[in-house]
């Protein structure tokens, strides 16, 4: 198992390096991702889903010191919060800086997680990277929680497709997603809005 989790890591990281795109295990669902810098990866992950152009992706880092690289300001408050909560928590900040232009909403805001899931941490550490990740189905299609759910489309559409986890039979769930509004601290209202629990 050990040896795997080495080889899928490394070969992950080769693709990551250029422009490939990864099918691979995350913390919550399976997911499709690439190098969130890198405009023409995003590019192949849309068009592989056949995704509208204007919905938004999730990025993935691994710890806060990358997460601070990504947006203005990480709180103190925002931090207590994710210590907190147990499931897996994707955050809307309102600016971000630094990813290509594909990885934002339109409105110049971005999905951002601190992702716990072993593999993930390691690929994240090691690349230095953020990774842009969305699941792994076509446009339309639910979210695969397992690796048997997965269309072939998508499994033939990647670059590379991780073994760890392939046989893993939990199923687990989206995040859940909230939105940080800093502009509210001072003012006593709650500066965190619950979108999808």
């Amino acid at each position: 198992m050990q040896k795997e989790f080495e080889n899928d890591l490394e070969s992950s990281l080769f693709w990551l390096r250029g422009e490939g795109i990864l099918l691979y295990p995350t913390d919550t669902v399976w997911g499709l991702g690439c190098d969130a810098t890198n405009e023409i990866a995003i590019q192949r992950i849309i068009e592989l889903k056949r995704r509208p152009q204007n919905k938004s992706f999730v990025i993935l880092v691994a710890n806060e010191e990358q997460l601070q690289l990504y947006v203005n300001k990480m709180d103190d408050a925002l931090s207590a919060y994710l210590a907190e909560v147990r499931k897996p928590t994707t955050v809307i900040y309102p600016n971000a800086g630094g990813l290509a232009p594909s990885a934002l909403a339109t409105d110049g805001s971005v999905a951002i997680r601190i992702c716990r899931d072993p593999f993930c941490q390691q690929l994240l550490l090691k690349s230095g990277k953020p990774l842009l990740s969305t699941s792994a189905n076509l446009s339309g299609q639910t979210a695969p929680a397992l690796f048997k759910e997965i269309d072939p489309i998508i499994r033939c559409g990647v670059d590379f497709v991780v073994r760890y986890r392939q046989k893993d039979n939990n199923r687990s769930e989206p995040s859940t997603i909230v939105k940080w509004h800093p502009e509210k601290l001072g003012i006593k209202q709650n500066p965190i809005e619950i979108i999808r629990l």
